[in-house]
């Protein structure tokens, strides 16, 4: 059979009224009873798609209903999450249990038929798109199309790297699979071909996606937009691509995931076609089988296409879901006991590994790890907080094992790569590095993936570049993924390659994430520091920003601790208890400001320098300790940052003035651009003397 041949040794379509077409065609009425109760939805893609996921579930998926955090079960990922009453009703069908945020089973259904019945309702465990964290079960959150693709790279590559880590003779601890459901639409978008195109350089043959080509999109037909060969360009991803003709010819579909399993070099992507809607009497392969109701007659008809009661509504024959339940936990359940049963002799044959494994699954950090932290010396000529970054990463990586990532492209510059850990390829999986490419898209979304997967995730690339790889940085965020996010090339410090590559807005939009802790350190020490935040963090996805041009590091026997990082901002110099100007700074204006308040001080004015590197944890503290560090009374206070104006007013009031950036900047060398944006000793002292005059 060549690559591109349809997998259809034979042909088999589900009989009527046997145990598994009831199951699909309860997904089917689910879907359409549920979008038409909300009045707002999916139908037509979970009805297309019924078939092969019912035969995916309960023939091939390895994955205890009763036991779904099960770290070595199957990971399922709806990519077009828009066609999220698909999962719902296999969630509800399989009888999976719901898990506490701390992982401990409920007792109660993941998705009980109360839940599909509350779709897409406030607080409801059926949102419109699936839900991490939200909804057990949900492995990632999707919506956005083509995220899910990108997340699976990363759940596949986490898998090698675990296997490769972990793995020893007679102990498969990790040999999942990755499987997607994917759609016309997640195949446009740009974050599915770079993540495809990983996948195939890695030689990822755990990961399978299943591409629902229905050729329908909201507007209509994806001809409007989109005629390439989809086949032939996973091809030259280097991929394995097999055709199922039919969605409801099920032994093709079984065919492809057979000839999937026997693949031992290569991703697979299977294009099953399908028809979306399929049943409705005239919305049938059409857009209007995409979104919104369908109405009472449209459904009425598809109901009778089916032979199911046309009057029933949310009907869930219990033989469907007998089956559905005991087809999928009698084959998962004693394959996670025997997994269980060979972790327990694991633990006496390899008791190092297995600590690890029960720490990493756990989310918990070595006991003693930041002891590895190292502490930098007073140095007026001091280091770029990137240099700092590289090597505080390189300290704690020593102590923590599964701390894993990489740069897209940019490792030299942007410090990221952990010495004497080998990259991440094809023929050596358990390399701690990295290599992502020019993809900031895919890299961040693979990132998500692996965080998803236990590993410690770090990417790395310029600041600007994260304008690039903003969804999947928002996407962690809403999923309290502690993902961390590395950017390096700050600043209009950047320099001679002007202001393509110089970040001005992106300190802003990056702080506006709600849940996302943006830290700007301002010397080696607070770089240090950050890190510590940043891997102590469970549930929050962090920003670590760091300059590409050195910084003095402080003399912390004249200045605060740098532990002040962990509550966003601190006092550097507490002996002035009653100033009457308040310079506020992060990153590499600390230290301009430090100098600032030396010349001001020696004029006889009491000048109070705070470091504010993270307002994210700042803003957590309480408010004694804020008024503290900004006591209210005092109104002078002078912002400093290489970085555009907005969110600055929270911390100077009306009262105060910023020196921030309110233009693009300019291609000159680092010298004259501080000159001419105002960044200097004297403009600092200059504009703190007006707050001053302004507020006396």
């Amino acid at each position: 059979m060549s690559e591109i041949e349809s997998a259809r040794p034979s042909t088999h379509v589900v009989e009527d009224g046997s145990p598994d077409r009831l199951a699909i065609d309860t997904i089917r009425t689910l879907a359409m009873d549920a979008v038409q109760k909300a009045n707002s939805g999916h139908p037509g893609t979970p009805m297309a798609l019924a078939p092969i996921a019912e035969t995916l579930w309960t023939k091939f998926l390895r994955y205890d209903p009763k036991t779904p955090l099960w770290p070595n079960r199957d990971r399922f990922v709806l990519s077009c999450g828009h066609a999220s009453m698909l999962i719902y009703a296999l969630l509800h069908l399989g009888g999976v249990i719901e898990v506490d945020a701390d992982g401990r089973p409920t007792g109660a259904p993941a998705v009980s038929l109360d839940d599909i019945k509350q779709f897409r309702q406030l607080s409801s465990k059926t949102p419109g798109h699936p839900e991490y964290r939200f909804t057990t079960g949900v492995e990632t959150t999707t919506g956005p199309l083509g995220a899910g693709c990108g997340n699976s790279v990363g759940m596949a590559m986490a898998e090698r790297w675990l296997a490769a880590h972990f793995n020893r003779d007679g102990f498969p601890i990790f040999d999942h699979d990755v499987y997607v459901f994917c759609s016309d639409g997640d195949l446009m978008e740009g974050v599915a071909s770079e993540a495809a195109s990983i996948a195939g350089h890695l030689k990822l043959s755990n990961l399978c996606w299943v591409y629902d080509a229905n050729h329908i999109t909201i507007e209509g037909e994806t001809s409007l937009a989109f005629d390439e060969d989809v086949a032939k360009r996973f091809q030259a991803y280097g991929w394995n691509t097999i055709h199922v003709d039919d969605a409801e010819d099920v032994g093709a579909f079984a065919a492809a995931i057979e000839r999937f399993k026997a693949t031992t070099d290569k991703p697979t992507l299977i294009v099953v076609h399908s028809v979306i809607g399929i049943g409705f009497p005239t919305r049938a392969g059409t857009h209007k089988a995409h979104s919104d109701a369908p109405g009472e007659e449209e459904i009425r008809g598809a109901k009778k296409s089916y032979g199911w009661p046309e009057d029933a509504q949310f009907l869930v024959p219990e033989e469907a879901k007998r089956h559905f339940e005991q087809s999928l936990a009698g084959r998962s359940t004693p394959l996670r006991e025997e997994w269980e049963a060979m972790v327990a002799r694991y633990r006496e044959a390899h008791p190092e590994l297995a600590r690890e494994l029960e720490l990493m699954t756990a989310g918990r950090l070595p006991e003693g790890w930041a002891e590895a932290l190292p502490h930098f010396d007073a140095d007026e000529k001091g280091m770029a907080t990137r240099e700092a970054s590289g090597k505080v990463l390189n300290a704690v990586a020593s102590k923590l094992p599964w701390l894993v990532g990489g740069a897209a492209d940019l490792s030299p510059s942007t410090k990221t790569d952990i010495k004497d850990a080998g990259s991440f390829e094809a023929d050596n999986y358990g390399g701690r590095n990295l290599h992502y490419g020019i993809r900031e898209h895919g890299m961040g979304a693979a990132a998500n993936g692996m965080a998803l997967s236990y590993i410690r995730a770090y990417t790395g690339t310029f600041m600007v570049f994260s304008d690039y790889m903003r969804p999947p940085i928002r996407l962690a965020a809403i999923m309290e993924l502690p993902t961390i996010f590395v950017f390096t090339h700050d600043s209009i410090g950047v320099g001679e390659d002007g202001p393509t590559h110089q970040p001005i807005e992106q300190l802003a939009a990056l702080r506006a994430i709600p849940g996302m802790d943006v830290i700007r350190p301002g010397d080696a020490n607070e770089t240090a520091y950050a890190w510590k935040a940043a891997l102590e963090s469970r549930h929050t996805p962090t920003c670590l920003i760091f300059s590409r041009q050195p910084m003095p590091t402080l003399d912390r026997s004249r200045f605060a601790s740098a532990e002040g990082v962990a509550k966003g901002g601190y006092v550097l110099n507490p002996e002035v208890a009653d100033p009457a100007v308040i310079l506020i700074a992060t990153g590499s204006e600390v230290g301009l400001a430090l100098k600032a308040a030396e010349q001001l001080s020696a004029d006889g004015t009491a000048v109070r320098v705070v470091s504010l590197p993270s307002w994210h944890r700042f803003e957590k503290q309480d408010q004694a300790y804020r008024d503290s560090v900004l006591p209210p009374a005092v109104r002078a206070r002078v912002a400093i940052e290489q970085a555009g104006e907005i969110g600055w007013d929270r911390y100077v009031g009306h009262d105060g003035k910023t020196i921030t950036m309110s233009t693009f900047g300019a291609s000159a060398p680092i010298a004259k651009l501080q000159e001419k944006f105002g960044f200097t000793v004297e403009n600092v002292v200059k504009v703190a003397r007006e707050v001053m005059e302004k507020n006396a």
